[in-house]
C-alpha cells in the first residue's frame, strides 16, 4: 500500500515544496514523458539544487582556466583535482563548504565538512596528508558568534584529530556580515602513486554495485537542497538536514578503501556526500555512459521502515559507492569484513542510460542519469546582474579626508589585539598539526603550510586565502588579490605555485547585485590564474549565504576562498618568516604606497567601510614573486614574509615573535606614516639578509628593475620606527597571542 502511494504521480505543489520551480517540474515531465512520482521528484530536487547542479554558476565556471602543465585530472572529471608532483606521485586536493549545516549545528556541521572533503580525496585512492580550513564568523562580541566559533573549531579539531590527518594552516576572519551565516570551508590534500588513481565512473554492464562503510540513517536527508536555501531565524527546524559524523568509522573506511585500491577489484568509486545514494548512482552512471539497477531494500539502514526517498536522499556519513569487477566480489567482502565495515551488494551496472530504483522488487524510480547531472541535462541559467550603487560610492574615497592619528602606537596596539590580525592560537592549538610526522612548518613558521614528501627532495606548500572585505569593495580586483596572495604565500615559503581549488561563497544568485559580485570574482580569478599559470582544478560553489533578518536579505561579504597547492622543488630551500639574528638587514621588496583603502586600520580603527580595494597591479605582483623566487634559489635571504592584513607593522611584528627579536626601521618620507605602517597595498614582501650577502642581494635586485628599500635592521627585542620606541616584542606578543582567546572567554 505504501509503495502504491509512493508511485502516485507528484504534484507541482510537492515539487515546489522540495525546492524545484514550477517550470523545472514541467521540464522533468518532458524528460520522462510522464509525471514523476514523489521519489523521482525528490531525486530531481536534490540533483537540480544549486549545491549539486551549479545551475546558476556553471556558465561562468566554464570561463575559468583549466589547463596547466602539471594537471593529471581536469576540473569536473573526478572527485578532486589531481596534480603531477613528480617522482611518480600525484597530489589530489580540493576545498568545499559546509556553511549551512554549521550555521545550525556548528559542531557536527564542521566535523562532517572535514569528513566529506577527506573522503573526496581517499575515494580517488590518495592518502590524505594535510588539511586546512577557512572560517568566517560574525561580530565577536555577539554571544551567538562565540557559540558558533567554539562549536565549529571543536568539530574540526575533534574530527580531524581522531581521523589522524594534520591541520597545517588556515584563516579565521570576523565581520558582522556573517552574524547569522558563518562560512566553514575545508581543504584536504592527499598523495597517490602514478597509475593508482580510482575513477568515479561506472563501467561494465553486469558488474555488481556495492555500498560500503556505515549504515544509512535519516540524518542529512535533503541536505543538498538545504544548502541551497537562505538561512533564516527558523532554520533550526531543518536540523535533520545536518549530517552526523564518526571520525573513527572514517579512519576504518580510509584504510579499507586504500587497501581495496591496491587490488584489481575496483572499477569505480565515489563518496556519498551531497544527495547521498542519488548523487553517487547518477553521477557514476552518467560518467561511464551506463545505467544501474539499485535495490534500496538491500541498503543497510539504522532505522526501520525507511522510505525509498529517505534512503536515496540520506547524507549519512562515511559511505561509498563501489562498482566491482564481476567475479571479484570476495576481495571486497574480505577487505571490508577485516575492517568491520558494511559491504553490501545493492545493484548492478546495466547497458542502459537509466538508473532504476527498486524497493522489495517494486520499481519506485526510473530516471535517465544524464538528465540529472552537472554538465548533462541539469538546467543551466544565466542570471541578471547589475553593479550595486555602493561600488561607485566606494571609489570616491580620498585618503586626504582621513585624519592621521597623533599616536600611531595606539593604532599598532589596536591592530595587534584585533581578532582579524591577532594570532589564531586559540583555534590552532585545538588542532593536531604534527600527527603523521610530515608537517614541516609547525616549528618553522612559514607563510604557507609545508608537508614533507617522504623519500624525495620535494615538499608540498598549501594555503587558503581570501580577504572578503577586498572582494566586497571590488569583486574583480579583490579576487585577483586572493589568488595573488595565495601564490605569494607559497613563493615566500620556497614553493612554486601549481594549481588552485576554490570555494565560492556568495549570496542569493537571484539577487542581481549578489550575482554581479560572483561574475566579477570569476573574472578576477581567471586573470590572476592565467598570470600565475595556476589552473582551477575544481572546488565548490555555495550560494544563498545570507541572513534573512526581519524579512530582509543581508548577504555575507562575497568570499571566493582560494586553496592553492605549490611544489617546493628542494626542501633545503624552504623559507621561514622569522627574524634570524640581531643585525640582519631588513628590506622591503615592492612599492610603499600612500594607500589605506579597505585596510583593517581604516575599517576598524577609523570605522570607515566605504573604500575601494587596496592598491594592486597584477603585473607588478608577478614580478615581485619572481624576484623572491630568485632570491630564495640563490640563497640571498634568510627570511621572507608577505605584507597583508594589518600592513607592514604587522608583518614585521609577526617576523619578530618567533625568536623575540625586534626591528629598527625608517619610514618613507613620501608616504603618510599611517599608510606606510598600516596600509595594505599589495605586492610587497619583507625579506632579511646578513650583511655578508648584501652586495649580492643588491646586484640581484637591480637586475629585476623592481623598487626595493632598506627599511632598517633586526634588533634584540625593541620595536622602533623613526627612532620612536613602540615597545618591546614580548609586550606585543602577549597581546597578539591572547586577544582572541580573551574575547571568546569574555
Amino acid at each position: 500500500m505504501i509503495l502504491e502511494k509512493i508511485n502516485t504521480p507528484a504534484t507541482v505543489e510537492q515539487a515546489v515544496d522540495l525546492g524545484l520551480r514550477a517550470d523545472e517540474f514541467a521540464m522533468i515531465q518532458e524528460i520522462l514523458g510522464r509525471t514523476p512520482n514523489f521519489t523521482e521528484t525528490a531525486v530531481y530536487s536534490v540533483m537540480w539544487s544549486e549545491h549539486c547542479s551549479y545551475k546558476n554558476s556553471i556558465f561562468w565556471l566554464k570561463q575559468l582556466p583549466k589547463d596547466g602543465p602539471h594537471l593529471l585530472v581536469k576540473a569536473g572529471e573526478e572527485n578532486a583535482g589531481l596534480v603531477d608532483i613528480g617522482d611518480g606521485l600525484g597530489c589530489a586536493f580540493k576545498i568545499e563548504s559546509h556553511n549551512h549545516p554549521s550555521a545550525i549545528e556548528p559542531y557536527q556541521g564542521a566535523a562532517t565538512g572535514v569528513g566529506g572533503i577527506n573522503r573526496d580525496i581517499f575515494t580517488m585512492g590518495a592518502r590524505p596528508i594535510a588539511q586546512l580550513n577557512s572560517l568566517r564568523f560574525g561580530d565577536i562580541e555577539e554571544a551567538r558568534t562565540k557559540w558558533l566559533v567554539k562549536g565549529v573549531v571543536k568539530g574540526i579539531g575533534d574530527y580531524g584529530n581522531a581521523f589522524g590527518i594534520p591541520i597545517i594552516g588556515g584563516e579565521v576572519f570576523f565581520d558582522k556580515s556573517y552574524n547569522q551565516n558563518p562560512l566553514v570551508n575545508a581543504f584536504s590534500a592527499g598523495i597517490v602513486k602514478a597509475g593508482k588513481m580510482i575513477s568515479a565512473k561506472a563501467k561494465g554492464p553486469g558488474n555488481p554495485v556495492y555500498i560500503v562503510g556505515s549504515a544509512t540513517g535519516k540524518d542529512g536527508i535533503a541536505g543538498a537542497a538545504f544548502a541551497s536555501k537562505d538561512i533564516t531565524e527558523d532554520s533550526a527546524n531543518d536540523l535533520p538536514s545536518v549530517q552526523v559524523g564518526d571520525p573513527f568509522q572514517e579512519k576504518l573506511l580510509l584504510e579499507a578503501t586504500l587497501e581495496l585500491a591496491e587490488t584489481d577489484a575496483v572499477v569505480g568509486m565515489q563518496d556519498m556526500g551531497a544527495a547521498g545514494i542519488t548523487c553517487s548512482t547518477c553521477e557514476m552512471s552518467a560518467g561511464g555512459g551506463v545505467g544501474m539497477d539499485i535495490h534500496l531494500d538491500k541498503v543497510p539502514t539504522r532505522q526501520e521502515n525507511m522510505l525509498p526517498y529517505e534512503i536515496l536522499l540520506s547524507e549519512s556519513q562515511e559511505r561509498m559507492l563501489v562498482v566491482v569487477q564481476k567475479g571479484k566480489e570476495d576481495i571486497v567482502k574480505r577487505i571490508f569484513d577485516k575492517w568491520d565495515l558494511h559491504a553490501e551488494e545493492i545493484g548492478v551496472v546495466t547497458d542502459s542510460d537509466r538508473v532504476r530504483y527498486f524497493m522489495h522488487g517494486t520499481l519506485v524510480g526510473d530516471v535517465p542519469a544524464e538528465s540529472l547531472v552537472l554538465g548533462g541535462g541539469a538546467p543551466v541559467y544565466q542570471r541578471e546582474y547589475k553593479e550595486p550603487a555602493y561600488f561607485q560610492e566606494y571609489k570616491k574615497f580620498n585618503i586626504d579626508n582621513v585624519e592621521q592619528p597623533e599616536d600611531l602606537k595606539e593604532v599598532a596596539i589596536h591592530l595587534m589585539s584585533h581578532v582579524n590580525c591577532a594570532s589564531k592560537r586559540w583555534v590552532y592549538e585545538q588542532y593536531d598539526s604534527m600527527v603523521g610526522t610530515a608537517t614541516m612548518s609547525t616549528n618553522r613558521p612559514t607563510d604557507a603550510g609545508i608537508v614533507n614528501i617522504k623519500g624525495t627532495e620535494k615538499a608540498l606548500a598549501m594555503t587558503v586565502d581570501c580577504n572578503s572585505r577586498y572582494v566586497h569593495a571590488d569583486p574583480e580586483v579583490g579576487t585577483a588579490i586572493a589568488v595573488s596572495e595565495a601564490a605569494r604565500n607559497i613563493v615566500c615559503s620556497g614553493g612554486i605555485p601549481s594549481a588552485i581549488t576554490n570555494c565560492l561563497n556568495f549570496g542569493n544568485p537571484y539577487n542581481p547585485e549578489s550575482y554581479w559580485q560572483f561574475v566579477g570574482a570569476i573574472k578576477g580569478m581567471s586573470a590572476a590564474c592565467r598570470k600565475f599559470e595556476t589552473p582551477v582544478t575544481g572546488g565548490n560553489v555555495s550560494f544563498y549565504n545570507q541572513s534573512v533578518i526581519g524579512g530582509k536579505e543581508v548577504p555575507v561579504f562575497p568570499t571566493p576562498t582560494i586553496g592553492m597547492l605549490g611544489i617546493v622543488p628542494n626542501k633545503e630551500n624552504i623559507m621561514t618568516l622569522d627574524f634570524k639574528q640581531k643585525g640582519d638587514l631588513i628590506f622591503l621588496i615592492g612599492d610603499s604606497v600612500n594607500d589605506i583603502a579597505s585596510s583593517e586600520y581604516l575599517y576598524s580603527f577609523h570605522k570607515i567601510e566605504a573604500a575601494p580595494a587596496p592598491h594592486f597591479d597584477l603585473e607588478r605582483e608577478f614580478l615581485v614573486q619572481e624576484a623572491v623566487k630568485g632570491l630564495i634559489e640563490n640563497k640571498l635571504i634568510n627570511a621572507a614574509h608577505d605584507c597583508s592584513d594589518g600592513g607592514l607593522f604587522m608583518t614585521l611584528a609577526e617576523m619578530s615573535f618567533p625568536r623575540e627579536l625586534g626591528f629598527d626601521i625608517v619610514s618613507d618620507a613620501e608616504v603618510r606614516e599611517d599608510a606606510f605602517l598600516f596600509g595594505e597595498a599589495q605586492s610587497r614582501v619583507v625579506v632579511t639578509l646578513t650583511e655578508e650577502t648584501e652586495e649580492d642581494f643588491l646586484e640581484f635586485m637591480i637586475t629585476t628593475g623592481l623598487p626595493f628599500t632598506l627599511l632598517g635592521h633586526v634588533t634584540k627585542g625593541k620595536m622602533c620606527v623613526d627612532d620612536d620606541h613602540y615597545g618591546f616584542v614580548q609586550e606585543y606578543k602577549d597581546i597578539y597571542d591572547n586577544s582572541l582567546g580573551m574575547k571568546l572567554r569574555g
